[in-house]
């Protein structure tokens, strides 16, 4: 009998998507005030074209964000974060077939929307259920994979000197929690995300990067969300359009350190990244 492992396999509206290899998530920003302009997408022509530019350079989710968690950033309202985001997966849904799609978001009403009438298998949220009460149980009753990430704060404040003892064992601490709690109401795909960014300085990711090993803990998928973010840019002295090249070479230490999906602005860079670490580590995963 064909033994499935859970934490190389999650259950995206029936389908198993194996991660048992690094996967590649690409970001689809429907706002008008995210950090990257690159990954700003507001309109039909530039939706559909960000789409096949996903999926035609090797893009296995694509992640739709309608509500900007940049710092400093304030909340919208939850009608216009679902306007927008039925507006581009209306769009999607309408051109596209077996695409595998995550909606970034904390407000569990928007989750339970987007998966029930929208055709979307994963649901991403930067609070871990920190920002709406509802979130973990409505998870629990749609049955689809839980992206949690950690942010210490919310995006109006969160890089208002934050201030940790060890950032990798409080990180670790919060996952711990969180997942007892997921797992009382049978929440079975949870993917863990450390948040770079979110409520960290520069020194805070770069001690997170430099420990991600360490939440093999939890036998669980784990994400890292690192692309064109402040710790390469504010490094380097350089804007996010410049960060490329410092995105590729943190992408490479995260894989090398256990991450198995890479949530990146530039799919083709991050493709052509896991082909060849995969050519070197022919006897491994990647």
């Amino acid at each position: 009998m064909l033994q499935i492992d859970t934490k190389k396999t999650l259950n995206c509206n029936g389908n198993l998507l194996t991660i048992s290899k690094p996967l590649i998530m690409g970001i689809i920003n429907v706002t008008p005030d995210s950090f990257f302009k690159g990954s700003r997408f507001v309109n039909e022509p530039k939706i559909i074209e960000r789409v096949q530019q996903i999926t035609s350079q090797g893009g296995d989710i694509i992640d739709i964000g309608a509500c900007s968690s940049r710092p400093d950033a304030k909340y919208i309202s939850e009608q216009e974060e679902l306007d927008r985001l039925s507006f581009a997966l209306n769009i999607i849904n309408k051109n596209f077939e077996n695409l595998i799609i995550s909606v970034d978001t904390f407000r569990a009403n928007i989750a339970k929307t987007v998966v029930e009438n929208h055709n979307v298998s994963i649901i991403n949220d930067i609070s871990a259920g920190e920002h709406d009460s509802k979130m973990f149980e409505t998870i629990a009753k749609l049955n689809v994979p839980y992206i949690m990430m950690h942010m210490k704060g919310t995006p109006i404040d969160m890089q208002k000197n934050p201030v940790y003892n060890d950032v990798v064992k409080e990180i670790t601490l919060f996952f711990s929690k969180k997942l007892k709690k997921l797992r009382l109401l049978g929440v079975k795909d949870v993917i863990i995300d450390p948040g770079f960014g979110f409520g960290k300085t520069i020194e805070h990711n770069y001690e997170i990067l430099k420990r991600l090993n360490e939440f093999e803990i939890f036998d669980l998928p784990l994400l890292v969300g690192i692309s064109r973010k402040s710790m390469i840019y504010k490094l380097l002295n350089i804007e996010p359009k410049d960060a490329l090249n410092g995105t590729t070479i943190l992408n490479t230490v995260a894989l090398q350190k256990g991450a198995n999906i890479l949530r990146v602005h530039d799919v083709k860079e991050a493709k052509q990244l896991i082909t060849i670490l995969k050519t070197i580590n022919y006897d491994k995963t990647i």
